[in-house]
């Protein structure tokens, strides 16, 4: 038998202001858009904003469905809506932020399964990290990859 430890690196930051300023901008337009979001079953709106290679910034945010998996997550809409419109430009970072009755959440939202697999194709794809900043009034978590969210994902080597 073998033993593997795997390492994950997390900055955290107390608030905004300590960020460096490209990924302070970043967050307020996530920050901003999770107003945007529709959200009435759950309540939970989630803003993501993303910046893009070819320094364009797009956000997205939740789209609930009463068919609940007929719904998207704010990170999904942003990097799809990116690569439809942006097919050749890479993702350099996103933000991400939820409230909740028009409140910053408290713990650092995390992006779900799907989210994450669909922020590593997106590394795949470009062939470069992305740096993913996730929002909360506790703390703001900085990761640089997807490989911090999602170890042993699953790419196209394993097809």
């Amino acid at each position: 038998m073998k033993t593997t430890e795997i390492r994950i690196v997390v900055h955290e930051f107390e608030n905004i202001g300590e960020l460096p300023e490209a990924d302070q901008v970043l967050l307020r337009e996530a920050r901003r858009v999770t107003s945007m979001a529709y959200a009435p079953y759950s309540g939970f709106h989630v803003g993501a904003a993303v910046l893009l290679g070819n320094g364009t910034v797009v956000t997205g945010n939740n789209q609930e469905n009463s068919a609940y998996p007929s719904g998207l997550c704010a990170e999904r809409v942003a990097m799809f809506y990116a690569n439809a419109n942006y097919p050749d430009s890479d993702i350099k970072s996103i933000a991400v932020s939820a409230a909740k009755n028009g409140i910053l959440v408290g713990e650092s939202v995390k992006p779900c399964g799907a989210c994450r697999q669909a922020l590593a194709e997106a590394e795949v794809r470009f062939n470069r990290p992305i740096r993913i900043i996730l929002d909360g009034k506790d703390a703001i978590l900085v990761l640089q990859g997807v490989e911090s969210l999602l170890p042993l994902s699953f790419s196209k080597k394993d097809l």
